[in-house]
């Protein structure tokens, strides 16, 4: 939920039903992926901001006008790494789902730093996969990790119940 202004400190999830195939959710480790970058791309992208809009992901699925969603829920601008607040620790904060753009960047070298820091969440090297059975729970910091639910389990259906927590405006604090 990085398209809010204040996004979500994280979830948890319950597995009530499960399938056979497919279901399973992938976590990435946006602290090890940050520091596995190299210290030139570090530079690069330490003092950048991004912008994260609802309208990439639900205009569609709602199928809502992209600016009436828009007007209701603003675009947020957040750090393109961010800096954990308890750990301190630094982590990329870009996900293909609602981030838009970088601020300041022609849309073509916005595009392809972008596309290279998606990247580093499907690194298999920062990645656990679970594999859901009913009873299963999951608790994660939405401040330093993505996640991906795979599908693959069509006509069959799951069933999760979650609840996600409120989280603080993300910063970057360059001392750390």
């Amino acid at each position: 939920m990085t398209w809010r202004s204040s996004p979500s400190l994280g979830s948890i999830l319950r597995a009530v039903e499960s399938t056979n195939v497919g279901g399973d959710t992938l976590f990435a480790n946006m602290d090890l992926a940050y520091e596995r970058l190299d210290e030139d791309t570090k530079n690069q992208i330490k003092n950048l901001v991004a912008v994260h809009d609802i309208a990439r992901v639900f205009a569609m699925l709602l199928k809502t006008d992209t600016e009436e969603l828009r007007a209701k829920y603003l675009p947020s601008e957040h750090p393109v790494v961010r800096t954990h607040p308890e750990t301190g620790r630094r982590s990329i904060y870009v996900n293909t789902a609602f981030t838009n753009y970088i601020k300041g960047m022609e849309q073509a070298q916005s595009t392809a730093l972008l596309d290279r820091q998606y990247k580093t969440a499907r690194n298999p090297e920062v990645q656990c996969r679970l594999r859901w059975q009913p009873g299963s729970l999951a608790f994660w910091d939405s401040r330093a990790s993505q996640h991906f639910a795979a599908a693959g389990y069509f006509p069959e259906v799951t069933k999760r119940e979650p609840v996600t927590t409120t989280g603080n405006k993300p910063y970057f604090d360059p001392s750390r």
